[in-house]
Parts: structure tokens; sequence; C-alpha cells
């Protein structure tokens, strides 16, 4: 924790200067999106986030707590990731008293509960009632105490929190493709006649998956993670899914991440099939974020009963599984451990995966 503090004391004396190349607020550049980042918040809606209190989205920016006492919890949900890196752009009128809990702890010492206000992030600063002067910080945590809120943002009523950006990066991810052979991956042959797909290395490092159907497979079993891959079609609105928590032996027999990049009625908000993001047959991408024949990232978080997604950083789902309890996911909420598998869909499949990579969580809330 002292490490912590003392990180974010200097955050405190840094002017927030931003390069020409950096992204506008709430997107991402090509590169942040490779490497895991993702959006908190989207700069549209307030989707993701549990709030008690005032908020609206005015200009890009989430303002909250305008003239009145306001809770915001990211997620909804309590627990997300574990080791990450997180940014943040935020500003205000007056004194800022408003505060942002970040439940973390470090290695060598006791769990506390930080709590650092936006002036004290932004000491130096003149935030008056004439100006909009924005703060911007980064910085890593270690490690952090689950069952309570991720991110808390609390206001007095009296002056708004406004932020304008506010993004992480998962960290502490262990590769699941070593981008060499297959190692620790096999074919599910549990039916022989959904056992077409060819299954390759290339030469540049990618897992490559051609022809269908057919299932490739973690020899390791996980349920509470978080997942994170790059993908590209190779063709138009080509299908695939990554598969979690299924049922070891069965074929594809999981909650599966679904990978479709159509949409209708040249709408992106009206997936074909339930679109890249969605957990297929549950819940619909509210977008479809991503392209055929271009290369894109997925975030996947199993956390309990709580399921979320990102598609090259930008929320696609925010689900709960409320189902009964079940061993079948199919019927019911699946909480135990599983395969993840990589599904090749059809005949027509030619994709590619690359940076597979995934961080286990404690066990989530069954609630």
């Amino acid at each position: 924790m002292f490490r912590l503090l003392a990180a974010l004391a200097l955050l405190a004396f840094a002017s927030p200067a931003f390069a020409e190349d950096k992204p506008k607020p709430n997107t991402l550049t090509p590169k942040e999106i490779a490497d895991g980042w993702i959006l908190l918040f989207d700069g549209e809606t307030t989707f993701g986030w549990k709030i008690d209190g005032a908020a609206e989205v005015k200009d890009g920016a989430l303002i909250l707590g305008k003239d009145k006492k306001t809770t915001a919890v990211f997620p909804a949900h309590a627990n997300f990731t574990n080791k990450y890196d997180i940014q943040m752009e935020w500003s205000g009128k007056g004194t800022v008293r408003a505060g942002i809990s970040l439940n973390t702890f470090d290695l060598d010492h006791e769990p506390k509960m930080y709590w650092g206000g936006f002036k004290a992030f932004s000491d130096g600063e003149k935030l008056t009632s004439g100006t909009s002067t924005w703060g911007a910080g980064t910085f890593g945590v270690k490690r952090r105490l689950p069952g309570e809120p991720f991110i808390k943002i609390e206001t007095d009523g009296k002056t708004p929190a406004i932020l304008r950006s506010l993004k992480l990066r998962p960290t502490g991810t262990e590769p699941l493709f070593t981008g060499k052979n297959l190692d620790g991956w096999k074919v599910n042959a549990a039916d022989p006649k959904r056992a077409a797909s060819k299954w390759d290395v290339t030469k540049d490092g990618e897992l490559s998956v051609k022809n269908g159907p057919g299932d490739l497979v973690t020899e390791k079993e996980f349920d509470n993670f978080v997942l994170q891959f790059e993908c590209k079609t190779n063709g138009k609105a080509l299908n695939s899914g990554f598969f979690f928590r299924c049922i070891p032996g069965q074929y594809q027999n999981g909650y599966e991440a679904q990978i479709q990049n159509a949409y209708k009625d040249d709408d992106r908000t009206k997936p074909a099939d339930f679109g890249t993001g969605a957990i297929y047959r549950r819940v619909a991408a509210r977008k479809v974020v991503s392209n055929d024949n271009e290369w894109f990232t997925m975030t996947v978080v199993a956390d309990g009963k709580h399921i979320a997604t990102w598609v090259n950083g930008y929320q696609t789902v925010d689900w709960t599984d409320d189902r009964k309890e079940n061993d079948n996911p199919r019927t019911g909420y699946r909480a135990a451990k599983g395969p993840i598998s990589i599904q090749g869909h059809d005949p027509t499949t030619d994709i590619l995966f690359r940076n597979i990579r995934i961080a286990e969580l404690p066990a989530g809330k069954k609630e």
C-alpha cells in the first residue's frame, strides 16, 4: 500500500500533458487495443455501472453527483479482476469533494481500502468555477480484495465528479497458446462426426482453424477468469466462438463468447446471430464493434454468475446468469470448472487467433 500511495503522490504533481498521438477521450489506440486495454466508461452511457443518485453523460463525459449525493460502482457486480493498470481523466469546479475507492492491498501489508479524493490527485491545479482543467493519472495495482466494489466513486452532492476517461488493462495474465505449437490443447474427439477442422500454427505464431465443425480444448480447466485474445476472420460473416466452463468430455457444452461480425440493416446495434462479444443464446452484443478481415481483441470476464465482454475495448455484454444452478450450462447456471474451447464452425471457417492469455480469479459469489 505504501508503494501505491507513493506512486499516487508523484502523480499529484504531474502536469496532465497529452501528446498529439493520444486517443480522443473514451477511445483507444490500435496498440492499446492489442495490449488489452478496455474502457470502463464508453463515453455514451452508464452501461456496466450501478449508480445511486444523479448521473448523466454529456459531451463524452460522465457527470456524477450534480445537486445530489451519489455513489457509482463499477462493475455493478463485485469482482472484476485481480491485477491491473488503470488510467483516469477527471475534472470539476471549485473544490471537488469526490473520491475514488480502489479495493486494493499490497503484498506486504494488511488488506486496506484506499481512498483518494480527486483534488488529492491533482494538487497544484486550480479547479475554479470559470475553468475546466483536466487532471490525469496512471497507476498499477498488484492485488485486490475479492467481494467488494472494484471501483466506487462518491460525491457530496455539492460539486460533481466528472470523468472523461476511465480505462483499465488486466495484468498478471499467463499465455494459453505458445505461438509455437498446440501444447496445452487437444482436439475434442467426443463426436467423430464433428472433427473436420484443421488446426495449425502459422509461421507468424498464429493459431489457424480452417474447415469445420471442430473443437480444440484446453487441457486445464477454469471457472473464474479474465480471458483475452486477438482474432481475425478471413472472410465475410464467418462464425466461431470461445466456449468456457464446458462439461469435460462433451462437445462444446458450455457458455459461448460469440464471434460473428455481421449486423442487420447497416446498423451495428442490430447484430446478426447475437454478434461478436455476445454470450450466445443468452444475451446479444449491444453493438458489433469488430470487422471481418481485421484483427480485433476480445476480453471475457467470468466471475461467478457475472459474465462481461469487451470487443476492441468497448463493453458489449454485462450479464448475470440468474438461472437455477445446474451442471449443464444449457439448462442452468454452471459454476464448475471446465475446459475452454475454440470452435471450428463449418466448412467456410478460416480464422486466426493470437495472444491468447488468461488470469484466474478467486471464486465468485453464488448470490
